[in-house]
């Protein structure tokens, strides 16, 4: 299982597929498929039946789309990054930007 640099919470931008260019955040993740779910991206619409707790019709919710098709936003210019590590002065390993260096965790 791919240790993934991407996790709930952060915010990408999708570099390839129909959904190129649109930004969002990542709600879920799914490691062992290297997959995530992000926010208003890969919507798809499902025709449901009504059911005594939900309402009928077409209902749209977003799909996993692959880890490798989206990349990180660099916290001070907007733009696509890549994801390296560094060790602070107290100890922690943090994610850091490649384009600005600035920290990505929180």
């Amino acid at each position: 299982m791919p240790k993934l640099k991407i996790k709930k919470g952060d915010n990408v931008v999708v570099i390839s597929g129909r959904d190129k260019g649109k930004q969002g955040e990542v709600l879920r993740v799914f490691p062992a498929e290297s997959r995530l779910i992000v926010q208003g991206v890969h919507i798809a619409r499902r025709h449901t039946r009504q059911s005594m707790r939900e309402q009928g019709g077409i209902v749209e919710k977003e799909l996993t789309i692959h880890v490798s098709n989206v990349a990180h936003i660099d916290p001070s210019s907007g733009k696509p990054t890549r994801v390296g590590y560094k060790t602070l002065d107290d100890g922690r390993k943090v994610r850091v930007a490649r384009r600005s260096g600035e920290v990505l965790d929180k």
